[in-house]
């Protein structure tokens, strides 16, 4: 699923924001990555969907090299993933439902069936009494459902989703990481970074890394 080997990622500013990094990631796992903000969690998150390229090292998602794989290659495997990233980046003007579709365009898919699909994707994070809702009119909760409903709707192998709890009370925080564990499955791979260690302590089968100043210095695997 993904394997990086002796990564390193040097930003053109010259920042480090990742030195060295091992990881051997298989299809149907939940990853929790944790770290203090800064510490390149979002930088990994980066790699993995082909933002950036790695400094040195080598680096594989979905069995695709991210290193020799050029731009048409790159959106190839982003078709297989679904993100979740802290800007939500919805098209206001546009209802749920739309937004979830949008998410779909370059799948193939015929819009009657985008659009039972999206719709069936709204009900499943509960959101279905919304779907006709200009996005700009949503709640920051019902946003992120949105936005997570809209990564989904693609039948995505790989979820990532970029402190998805950074903005919500426990209790919702909760409820949006049991529905993100929700869409784990055999062929699905789960990956979340977070800073709210005290939200997963209680976690039994799940793959713990933990970044500090770039570097993975924690991985607990529990299976």
């Amino acid at each position: 699923m993904i394997v990086s080997k002796n990564v390193s990622l040097i930003y053109s500013d010259k920042t480090q924001a990742l030195v060295d990094v091992n990881l051997d990631i298989s299809p149907g796992e939940l990853v929790y990555i944790t770290g203090p903000s800064g510490s390149g969690k979002t930088s990994l998150l980066k790699l993995i969907m082909g933002i950036e390229s790695p400094t040195t090292g080598t680096l594989s998602v979905l069995g695709k090299s991210i290193n020799d794989s050029g731009m048409m290659g790159i959106r190839k495997i982003r078709r297989s993933i679904g993100p979740v990233f802290q800007e939500f980046k919805l098209i206001e003007g546009r209802t749920s439902l739309e937004n979830v579709m949008i998410g779909m365009r370059f799948l193939g898919i015929k819009p009657k069936q985008m659009k039972a699909v999206a719709n069936e994707t709204l009900e499943n994070v509960g959101l279905g009494h919304k779907k006709l809702s200009k996005v700009e009119n949503l709640s920051w909760g019902e946003s992120q459902r949105v936005a997570i409903a809209r990564a989904v709707a693609r039948k995505p192998s790989l979820i990532l989703a970029d402190e998805p709890t950074g903005n919500l009370d426990y209790d919702n925080a909760i409820n949006i990481l049991k529905l993100l564990k929700s869409f784990r499955n055999d062929n699905t791979t789960v990956i979340i970074t977070t800073h709210a260690t005290h939200l997963i302590k209680d976690e039994q089968e799940a793959t713990f890394i933990r970044v500090d100043n770039g570097r993975i210095t924690i991985e607990r695997r529990y299976r």
